[in-house]
Order: C-alpha cells, then sequence, then structure tokens
C-alpha cells in the first residue's frame, strides 16, 4: 500500500496523480477529451475575468514572471536569477508573490526569521538566496504598496507567479516552462494549461525554458541549470554555502531523496546523473513537513532547498540531511532582452 493510499486523503491523491498522467501527454487522451467542455466553460469565465479587470500601476517598473501551465516550472529560481542579474543592471529590484500555502491572506513581509508557513515557502526562499526585499499577499497591488513604504530604494518590481494577476499592469514578462512544455495543450481540467498555448509569443514577453532544450514552439532561451553541490541542513541555515565535494562523497552512500516540488522527477534525475543512488521520496509541492516524509532509520537524506526551508534541523536526529542546491544562469542576450524592454535604471552600474 502506498502512503497516499494509506491516509485519508488516499483518494484524492490517486485522483490527482490520474489527472497529471493525463494532462502529460503528448496528445490528448479519450479522457481528457470527455473533460473538454469543462475546459472551454474554465477558457470562457477566465476571458471574462481578464476583459473584466482593468490594470493598474504599482508607480514602479514591473517583470511579471509565471507559468501558462498549473505548478512549477522553475518560476522561484528564476525570480532568483533575475533579481541578481537585475542588480547588476543597476537596479534595486524587491519581490511581490502571493505566498502559495501560508495561514494568511493579508500583506506581510518576509523577513530572514519568518517561518514558511507563515509567508510561503518560496517567497521566503526567495528572500535567502537573493537578498532583495519581498511582501507577499493575495492582492498584489496591496503588497506592491507595501513594498514600497518599507523599501523606498526600491525602483523595480519582480512579480513571482503573477501571470494571470491581470489587475497587476507590467512592463515585461517572463513566461516560464520546463521540459514537459505544454503537456497535451488542453486547459484544465482536461490538461495543464492555465491559458491556451499562443501562436506567438505575447507583446512584451519572454519566453526562458528550464530544459536543455525548448518544449514547445514558442522561441524562446534556455536556462542553464546545474546541482551547485550539498551542504547539511543546520550548516545551510547557517548561511554556508553548497560544496560540490560534499555532493560527490555522497555517490559512496545510498540515501533517500525528497522534492516536494512541481516536477521531483527533474531532481531525482540530476541526482541520478551525478553518480548517486537514491531511493525517490516524492512529496506533494509545498509540503509542510509537520510529519518526516522519509523512512524511519534514514541514515542519509539529499532533499531541496524549498523543502529544507520549512525543516528545522532539530527534527531530523539520527538522519544527516542534506540540502542540494541549484545553479540557475540566464544567457546573456535574454538578460539583453528583457532590459529592452525597460526603462533606463536609475544608477546604471
Amino acid at each position: 500500500m502506498t502512503r497516499a493510499e494509506a491516509t485519508p486523503g488516499g483518494t484524492t491523491s490517486r485522483l490527482g496523480d490520474w489527472l497529471q498522467r493525463q494532462w502529460w501527454q503528448p496528445r490528448p487522451s479519450p479522457a481528457a477529451r470527455l473533460l473538454g467542455p469543462l475546459s472551454l466553460l474554465y477558457e470562457t469565465l477566465a476571458e471574462r475575468q481578464r476583459r473584466n479587470t482593468t490594470p493598474q500601476s504599482p508607480g514602479l517598473p514591473v517583470v511579471v514572471v509565471g507559468n501558462l501551465i498549473v505548478g512549477g516550472a522553475g518560476k522561484t529560481p528564476t525570480v532568483i536569477a533575475l533579481a541578481q542579474a537585475l542588480r547588476a543592471l543597476g537596479w534595486t529590484p524587491g519581490v511581490i508573490s502571493r505566498g502559495h500555502g501560508r495561514a494568511a491572506a493579508g500583506v506581510a513581509e518576509v523577513r530572514r526569521d519568518s517561518r514558511a508557513r507563515e509567508v510561503g515557502d518560496e517567497p521566503l526562499l526567495i528572500h535567502l538566496r537573493s537578498g532583495a526585499p519581498v511582501v507577499v499577499g493575495r492582492d498584489r497591488l496591496a503588497a506592491a504598496q507595501a513594498l514600497r513604504v518599507a523599501h523606498p530604494d526600491v525602483n523595480l518590481l519582480l512579480a513571482d507567479d503573477g501571470l494571470q494577476h491581470w489587475r497587476l499592469a507590467r512592463d515585461a514578462q517572463v513566461i516560464v516552462f520546463d521540459d514537459r512544455g505544454a503537456g497535451n495543450g488542453f486547459t484544465l481540467p482536461a490538461g495543464p494549461m492555465r491559458q491556451r498555448l499562443p501562436d506567438s509569443v505575447p507583446p512584451r514577453s519572454l519566453v526562458l525554458y528550464n530544459a536543455a532544450t525548448p518544449s514547445t514552439p514558442l522561441p524562446g532561451w534556455c536556462a542553464q541549470r546545474r546541482l551547485a553541490g550539498a551542504v547539511e541542513l543546520g550548516d545551510w541555515w547557517a548561511g554556508r554555502p553548497p560544496s560540490p565535494d560534499a555532493l560527490q562523497a555522497l555517490r559512496d552512500r545510498r540515501v533517500v531523496a525528497v522534492a516536494g516540488i512541481g516536477a521531483p522527477q527533474r531532481f531525482f534525475a540530476m541526482l541520478q546523473a551525478q553518480g548517486l543512488s537514491l531511493t525517490p521520496c516524492p512529496v506533494p509541492d509545498h509540503h509542510d513537513y509537520a510529519t518526516l516524509p522519509w523512512p524511519p532509520g534514514s541514515a542519509d537524506v539529499v532533499l531541496t532547498e524549498k523543502d529544507a526551508i520549512k525543516l528545522e534541523p532539530g527534527r531530523c536526529a539520527g538522519t544527516r540531511v542534506w540540502v542540494v542546491a541549484l545553479d540557475f544562469a540566464l544567457p546573456d542576450d535574454f538578460v539583453a532582452a528583457l532590459a529592452r524592454l525597460l526603462p533606463s535604471p536609475p544608477h546604471e552600474p
């Protein structure tokens, strides 16, 4: 019996797994076609909402980062890399985000001592990795205004997962895909798309692939990604950098690999490409770690930074937990193309 089947949410989990199998096929399955009328209804309602929404400017240039698909495709590492790249161009970026999975819906600033359950796992990780100020809130405009008040030096906003937040006016948007592309091409619930895949790249938009090669017909750039190394959980929280040597040393041990991200198999495959022998342990995206998902007695566990952000070292007695970090590099010509969509920064380097 699987973990999902042994829990009260097992039926829901099995239904979700079945939908995922329909979604990530190159062509719509018969079951997906049966759900087609619901997808048309979804598209109609979404388009009505878009047409009835007037975009409002927060008073600063805005770069939106988001998906056309549901779930994760690499938004978080993209936002972190963009914050670093825009800072190098002379901008002082701040980040606004909904804060998926947090207990409250109001506006809150992310601080180094914040907890993921209070501000969301991804916003907390973005703040720790990029050093940029981050404010979360369901209302992105309210979050933007709060960020401007708290950090008047910020002169550009990155909107994490804001592609379908129509109230927020934007100067540019970055549409992120991973190697799964658009799946079967259908919108929810028959497919994974939040919006239909357009025939061409929308105005003032750039497409970035978190993959080795483009996974849709849309022209774009491929980010360069690799595993930066590993560091023990307690040292990671203390701010120590990951070590490539520590990651290589794990090749000599059997490890449990845990990933609570949109596409956990991608993380497992990257570990295996480094020569690690692992037992995969996927958990739902945004898993809260109220219970530890790996088998009792596991000696070595490796997990992503998004998982580490919700895990205190003191809870892992008897298990060595290693955080494996991702290096995510944006192509220079992608950064140059983005810069052309923005006004000149107030303080060019």
